[in-house]
Parts: structure tokens; C-alpha cells; sequence
């Protein structure tokens, strides 16, 4: 007998014995719901349940469960333009390009597109930059949330909190406009948990992120100008570059991917949090390779003066660079490098 069918029936059978033939007619029958004494323990001592367990003095004219539909408010969203512009990508994966404003009240834009592009292509998403959309203005919350593989999102302009949340393979920038009067390198242009849980794709950010830069990423490779606090938070792959200051507790509970921090005033040590990562200077031709190459994808994308800065002298400036590297992730990483040395 299939499992599901007879779990089904177990329950049903239980229903019909309290009384109930729907679902529906047990929400928030307290009364049919048996007390035991609870286990005897301290902290259980002195709890009681009643106010939770009380039911309403209240006529049958009042829904115990949802009879009613909610509008979120989906009819009217952005996404639905995007989605309906986009159709040559997303039936013949021909390239599309827009270029559109935005709203902060135009929330989680471009992740109702993404889910369009992964329900028919899947995981793998569309070629590189099949679609690039391009706004200007202020964006609201989540800009580019769960962003699939192929899409390009550019903003001129700046972002509120949740940029890029769950990024999934596509590609995110952001630059002030050009009539801009503000430094960008000092000035916050996204906002708070930008990145959070991001598993991969692409974020280049000409301006400073707020608190909680790419907690929990784990493998989008991305490069800002300065962050504020805890940023890279439980981090556990991917690559992050910083090309100014961090706030406070940076890399606290990172256990992989690696970040590289600009560390021209020598103030990194003390924002770090060094119970599970150590600092290094960027040595190997690999780590100078990473890193030049994903500084001048930051200069190409957003047009950074500072990472112009940065390529133009090089060769002094590598050395003012710290590489955070989780402990164990490297011990990882060199026994694995061992074992493929020693396969050959």
C-alpha cells in the first residue's frame, strides 16, 4: 500500500472519530484537544498553557480559517511587463535588452522573470547576458531576489536592503548616476543584507553596502567599495572583494570562500573577526589572478575610479591587500591538493 494513502487514512479515520469530515472543521477546536501533566522539570514548573489553549467566545459567523483570498498586490507588479517584454529570451533565447525606470515602491524586481527562466530552463538558466535590463532610479526591496542564470540587471542609481537575496546565477550592478555630486567610494548606494544567501552569479557595486554584505553566501563573486558591519557572515563559498574600509565583526563564522580587503589605513585587523578565518597577503599567481581579474570586471561593469586606481599601480597596491581565508577550508583545500598530487 502507498505510504502517503496510508498515513491518508490513518488520519481520516482519526478525524472521524473526533467528529470532523474536513480539515477545515478542526481549526481551532481546543475543546476536542486532550492536556497531559507535563514531564517533571524546572522549567517547566509554573507554565501554563490556558490563555493559548482558550477558545473565543465568538458566534459561528466567524472564520476559524481563511474563507477569503488575499490580494498581494501581484496584477500590478513590474516583473509582469518584464515578463511579457522578455518573451523572445524566454521562448527562443534570443537576447533582449531594455531600458526602463524604477520605482522604491517596485519590490523583488526581476524575480518572478527568474522564476520564468528556471521553470523552463532549470537550474542552468539562459546564456550570459541573454537578457539585460537596464533602470534608473530608486529600487525597492530584494532588487534582483534569486536572480537566475543569464539575466543582467543595471542599475543607475541605489537600492534598499535584500539586493541580490539568494542571487542564483545572474548578474547584478550598480553605479550612481552620472549627475551624481557625492563620492560613490564614501557614499552607502545599496542598502542592508545585500547578497544574503546568494549561491552563485556575479554583483559588482560602485558605492558602499550597508550592514551584513553577503552573510551566507556561499558562491557569488562579487566586488564593493566598502561595507558596514558583520559583513560576510557565515559565509561558506564564493569571493568577495572589498576595495575600501569594513564595519566591525567582518567574516565572523566564515567557514569558506575567501575575501580580499583593501587595507590602505591599517585598520582591518582590529574589524575582523578572527575566531575561524586568519588574514594572509595575496601571494600565489592564482589569488593575484582571481583578484585582478574581478577588479577589472568591476572597473568594465560600473566604471569604479577606485578600481581604476587600484589597476594603475598595481603593483603597489597588492601588497595593501588582506586575504581572509577560513582556517579549516584551507586545511581542506591543501589535503585535497595533496591526494590530486599524489593520484599523478
Amino acid at each position: 500500500m502507498n505510504f502517503f494513502f496510508f498515513v491518508a487514512e490513518e488520519l481520516r479515520q482519526i478525524m472521524a472519530k473526533l467528529g470532523f469530515r474536513t480539515i477545515n472543521e478542526m481549526v481551532g477546536r481546543v475543546d476536542k484537544l486532550k492536556v497531559h501533566k507535563a514531564i517533571d522539570h524546572w522549567k517547566a514548573k509554573g507554565l501554563d498553557l490556558t490563555p493559548l489553549l482558550q477558545a473565543p467566545n465568538v458566534g459561528p459567523e466567524i472564520a476559524r480559517y481563511c474563507v477569503q483570498k488575499q490580494d498581494h498586490g501581484l496584477a500590478g507588479v513590474l516583473d509582469n511587463e518584464l515578463i511579457e517584454l522578455c518573451k523572445p529570451a524566454l521562448e527562443k533565447k534570443e537576447k533582449v535588452s531594455l531600458d526602463l525606470p524604477i520605482r522604491n515602491v517596485n519590490r523583488t524586481v526581476g524575480t518572478m522573470l527568474s522564476s520564468r527562466v528556471a521553470k523552463q530552463y532549470g537550474l542552468e538558466g539562459l546564456p550570459d547576458d541573454t537578457i539585460t535590463i537596464k533602470f534608473s532610479g530608486s529600487a525597492g526591496q530584494s532588487f534582483g531576489a534569486f536572480l537566475s542564470h543569464g539575466i543582467t540587471l543595471i542599475l543607475e542609481g541605489e537600492s534598499n536592503d535584500y539586493l541580490g537575496k539568494g542571487l542564483s546565477g545572474g548578474k547584478i550592478v550598480v553605479f550612481p548616476p552620472k549627475q551624481a555630486i557625492y563620492a560613490p567610494e564614501e557614499t552607502i548606494l545599496i542598502g542592508n543584507t545585500s547578497l544574503y544567501g546568494g549561491t552563485q552569479g556575479e554583483a559588482y557595486f560602485y558605492g558602499m553596502a550597508g550592514e551584513r554584505f553577503a552573510v551566507r553566501n556561499s558562491g557569488v563573486r562579487a566586488v564593493v567599495e566598502g561595507i558596514g558591519d558583520h559583513g560576510c557572515e557565515y559565509m561558506t563559498g564564493g569571493v568577495v572583494v572589498v576595495l575600501g574600509q569594513t564595519g566591525r565583526n567582518f567574516a565572523a563564522g566564515m567557514s569558506g570562500g575567501v575575501a580580499f580587503v583593501l587595507n590602505e589605513f591599517d585598520q582591518f585587523q582590529s574589524r575582523c573577526n578572527l575566531g575561524m578565518v586568519e588574514l594572509e597577503k595575496v601571494k600565489t599567481a592564482e589569488d593575484k589572478k582571481t583578484l585582478h581579474q574581478m577588479i577589472t570586471s568591476h572597473f568594465m561593469q560600473s566604471g569604479s575610479r577606485n578600481a581604476k586606481r587600484v589597476l594603475d599601480s598595481w603593483e603597489s597596491m597588492l601588497p595593501k591587500f588582506e586575504k581572509i581565508m577560513p582556517v579549516d577550508y584551507k586545511r581542506v583545500l591543501e589535503e585535497r591538493k595533496k591526494k590530486a598530487i599524489a593520484k599523478k
